[in-house]
């Protein structure tokens, strides 16, 4: 039975003992009684009911709270992915820079050590002895023939075409100094410069092969280390990172001393590879 069926019928019993003549005192504490029940249980719906609305109010108050942290952390999220971006993306700008303060300042130690063995070389061909007349009173005339061109003319021409980004021209000058000067000393620079032509051309592949040529025609030149590093930079352009990092631990391990060890240190370090 339902609370108000439950009460209309105590409000009706009450009713029908009113018209009773004779109503004992015991049957008006009895109705007194049930009203009192039926009041506590109302009050007891009532107090259920307001219980009900109160949760009903708290579930929907976490409910918003929720959403707002879910929309709070995504917003977090994006916010931090744009800031991995952004390191990473000064991260490959920091190791671009280095890279070329890297290669300008190997090309800086070569051009002054060129500049030495050009200046001794220069200074070698003036202190050569003239040959001497012969001596008589009859001069015998020799026919005049053409003067032979210069190599260090050649090898000077080429090394200003590479330094003017002209690598196709350094590349033809140093080829050409090399062919018609096999035993200069130069020789081995001439090879080196080739390589770099080639690797200013971002040809990897073929300067590769030139820097090996340098190493296995001239192992006792001074490009050796220079043309070992430039060969691990080259694999390492050419996405073979592992052949790089072997080539570069090789200029340390082998060449510890020079300017080029130093670089590769430096490239190992920003590939994240212990160089001892």
């Amino acid at each position: 039975m339902s609370m108000r069926s439950l009460i209309r019928n105590t409000v009706l019993a009450a009713a029908a003992l009113s018209t009773v003549a004779c109503v004992s005192t015991s049957d008006v504490e009895k109705l007194q009684s049930q009203i009192s029940d039926l009041q506590e249980q109302l009050a007891q719906v009532k107090r259920t009911a307001s219980s009900k609305e109160e949760v009903s109010n708290v579930n929907k108050t976490i409910a918003d709270q929720t959403q707002t942290l879910l929309k709070s952390n995504a917003t977090l999220v994006a916010k931090v992915d744009q800031i991995e971006d952004k390191i990473q993306n000064a991260q490959g700008a920091t190791e671009q820079t280095n890279y070329r303060l890297d290669r300008m300042t190997q090309q800086l130690t070569q051009t002054q050590h060129d500049v030495d063995e050009l200046k001794a070389a220069a200074a070698r061909a003036a202190s050569a002895s003239p040959v001497p007349a012969p001596s008589g009173s009859e001069v015998t005339v020799q026919p005049v023939t053409a003067p032979s061109e210069d190599p260090m003319q050649t090898y000077q021409a080429a090394y200003r075409d590479y330094q003017r980004g002209n690598y196709d021209l350094a590349v033809a000058g140093f080829r050409d100094f090399a062919a018609k000067n096999p035993n200069s000393e130069l020789s081995g620079n001439a090879a080196y410069w080739i390589g770099e032509s080639l690797y200013s051309q971002k040809k990897y592949r073929e300067a590769i092969q030139q820097f090996d040529s340098v190493v296995t025609k001239y192992p006792r030149s001074d490009k050796v280390a220079g043309a070992l590093l430039k060969k691990g930079y080259s694999y390492i352009a050419l996405g073979e990172k592992s052949q790089g990092i072997v080539q570069l631990q090789y200029v340390v391990h082998e060449h510890p001393t020079t300017p080029e060890a130093a670089l590769a240190r430096q490239k190992l370090k920003s590939l994240g590879v212990d160089s001892k």
